[in-house]
């Protein structure tokens, strides 16, 4: 690799960062922007959460992630979003917003399918767990010391209110959409690991 190549690469990696966070610090205030509409309307947003088993509500599936139940809900999941959703838009935009959009579709469908009756389900904690999941295992997946490194060090930081926050005995939130999201998450990371191309031969 000459010094070229070196300071492309360095570049592309300043260049993803930058576009990291500023996808990562929208979405973010996307949030926030709802849940001031929603105080606004009368809290008329919470009615497009997941209802569990309702065929009226499938289109909650895509919609739940994006609203809350008050700023305190907002807040809880603002800062893991953009730490966790930053950390992995930096292995490729393309292959997150991939990840992301599973994690979502596999979340929503698990909560409507075995959350309890008539519950109404929103937040993006569902995706926090996913991407937790998936930044965990990833390392290991793709078999990467630095990626390795970095799922540790979010399972030594994170991984106690990971636990509790999919212990079936944590009623004060839904610990279907969290432990799904988990699931998901794991499984994006074997599903978007990047294919290795094969070893050819030089003349």
């Amino acid at each position: 690799m000459t010094m070229t190549d070196i300071e492309a690469t360095r570049w592309r990696t300043s260049d993803r960062a930058k576009t990291a966070i500023r996808l990562m610090a929208g979405w973010v205030a996307l949030l926030w922007v709802l849940e001031v509409v929603d105080l606004a309307t009368g809290h008329t947003l919470d009615d497009h959460g997941i209802v569990a088993r309702d065929p009226e509500s499938l289109g909650g599936i895509l919609a739940a992630p994006f609203l809350h139940f008050g700023f305190g809900h907002v807040a809880s999941n603002s800062v893991p979003l953009l730490i966790f959703g930053f950390v992995a838009a930096l292995g490729g935009i393309r292959r997150f917003l991939a990840v992301c959009a599973l994690i979502i579709v596999a979340d929503g469908i698990g909560v409507w399918l075995i959350s309890p009756s008539n519950s109404i389900t929103a937040g993006a904690s569902g995706l926090v767990f996913g991407l937790f999941g998936y930044l965990v295992v990833r390392g290991f997946v793709e078999r990467k010391l630095l990626g390795i490194a970095v799922g540790l060090t979010i399972a030594a930081l994170w991984g106690g209110s990971i636990l509790m926050g999919i212990s079936p005995t944590n009623t004060t939130v839904s610990w279907q959409g969290h432990l799904v999201g988990l699931v998901a998450g794991v499984g994006a990371a074997f599903l978007f690991r990047p294919t290795r191309r094969p070893a050819s031969l030089t003349p």
